[in-house]
């Protein structure tokens, strides 16, 4: 049975910035804290580093948050959300797009995402038709609106780059690089020339020294042939997703794709709970599959395979959590990956993917780490509800749950934590309101 703790202890409220305010602390011990391996330890982080891992206790004095009954784990990152469509499934009739209407969905949306561990996030955004560079321009907004506590970076999606109408889309696609979107994106398959997209973004990113992240289906092996030719050598760096198509494909012609793409060293980013606004052309298809990309069939070739979460409770999926470890979960548990493989394609993976620095838990690495409540990983995939979150050297979300279960006799037994406390006379009395805490701790997940 896990064990009972109590809450983590506060520790001195650190500051509101990057940096420290004036009288307050700049370093920060996490105290007493499981790591993968299995060794607890104290880890030490000062100006957004972590600047020293010793064993239990001895890092002391200074503020110190004590994470007995937690493992510690590099911070994912989310490669694939769409923050300006999330949270509008229970919208009654059209979906607002007002800028002020944009920049809100997407700090609620990053905010919700952060406080599932994500510290960073890479954002698609629809440019072009009627809403232009509005929407770009209000999700860049909330960026810097959330600087200190997450990073959020834009990805630029045009439809058509092709033909007549394509003109227009490239000078939109160009516009928005000089607004500041730090990828360029785009949707091949529904373009009337689908090879002509992806060459028209490869080239725009080549010029301006992008990233290429690109929204496909991947049901078309020649199509990804063709592609997998153009994008190989690319720097920065080429991302294609979510690839569910691929998983339709006979296994043989999906193994050789695979090689093409490892070979070109394109990474995919699968999302396991589901598709995302970028594929609107499998509405015309019929009901959305909910296929993930063989992950298994990738990793075997040699392709990098991050994980994303897609849509956030938006009409492609209404139920979206947007949660990395529920992501990783999915992934083992419909045995596509170990639990290690299933987190390193929330983390390592989706970091890479997005250009971020390595995180490892040790001297020297950034300071972006989570804590789960759990004695391991395949646990922490399980039940992992209690979370603390550190961005840049300082906590900025945490998330507790407290299980409490009716008196019984089953209950008093197996000493499991009881709603309910002593009254004079015998008498039991559920408390009332608010979170529910037991009167000695309660199992908290």
């Amino acid at each position: 049975m896990p064990e009972s703790q109590q809450q983590p202890q506060q520790p001195q409220r650190p500051p509101r910035s990057g940096g420290a305010a004036p009288g307050e602390p700049t370093a920060l011990v996490l105290g007493g804290v499981r790591l993968a391996d299995g060794r607890t330890v104290d880890v030490r982080l000062s100006g957004g580093r972590i600047e020293a891992v010793g064993t239990a206790g001895s890092l002391l004095p200074g503020a110190r948050l004590d994470l007995g009954g937690y493992l510690l784990l590099p911070a994912p990152a989310e490669p694939h959300a769409h923050c300006d469509t999330a949270l509008t499934a229970d919208m009654a009739g059209p979906v607002p797009y007002a800028p002020g209407d944009v920049q809100r969905r997407t700090v609620e949306a990053a905010l919700l995402q952060l406080g599932h561990g994500a510290t960073a996030l890479r954002t698609h955004v629809r440019v072009g038709g009627v809403h232009g560079l509005r929407s770009l321009d209000a999700v860049l907004e909330a960026g810097r609106a959330l600087r200190g506590l997450t990073e959020l970076s834009a990805v630029a999606v045009p439809r058509v780059l092709t033909g007549a109408a394509g003109a227009d889309g490239l000078a939109m696609l160009r516009d928005a690089v000089g607004m500041g979107a730090s990828v360029i994106g785009g949707c091949p398959d529904l373009d009337p020339d689908p090879t002509g997209h992806a060459e028209a973004v490869l080239d725009l990113a080549a010029r301006h020294g992008c990233a290429v992240d690109l929204h496909t289906d991947g049901d078309d092996p020649a199509r990804l042939a063709r592609f997998a030719a153009m994008a190989g050598g690319l720097r920065p760096g080429v991302t294609i997703g979510p690839c569910g198509g691929l998983s339709r494909l006979p296994a043989e012609a999906a193994g050789r794709i695979a090689e093409r793409l490892a070979a070109a060293g394109v990474t995919v980013v699968c999302l396991p709970q589901g598709d995302c606004a970028g594929l609107e052309h499998q509405g015309m298809r019929g009901a959305p599959t909910r296929v993930c990309a063989p992950v298994r069939l990738l990793r075997a070739a040699g392709v990098r395979v991050a994980a994303g979460s897609g849509a956030l409770r938006d009409a492609v999926n209404p139920v979206g959590r947007g949660d990395p470890l529920e992501a990783a979960f999915l992934l083992a548990s419909g045995g596509e990956s170990r639990p290690e493989e299933a987190y390193e394609a929330v983390c390592a993976r989706a970091r890479t993917a997005m250009g971020l620095a390595e995180v490892r838990v040790e001297a020297g690495f950034p300071a972006e780490l989570l804590a789960v409540r759990g004695d391991g990983l395949a646990g922490v995939l399980s039940l992992g509800y209690s979370r603390v979150v550190v961005h840049r050297g300082r906590v900025v979300a945490r998330t507790s749950a407290v299980r409490e279960y009716c008196d019984s006799a089953a209950a008093a037994a197996l000493d499991l934590p009881r709603q309910t406390r002593p009254q004079s006379g015998g008498e039991q009395r559920p408390q009332s309101g608010g979170e529910q805490r037991p009167q000695s701790g309660g199992e908290q997940q």
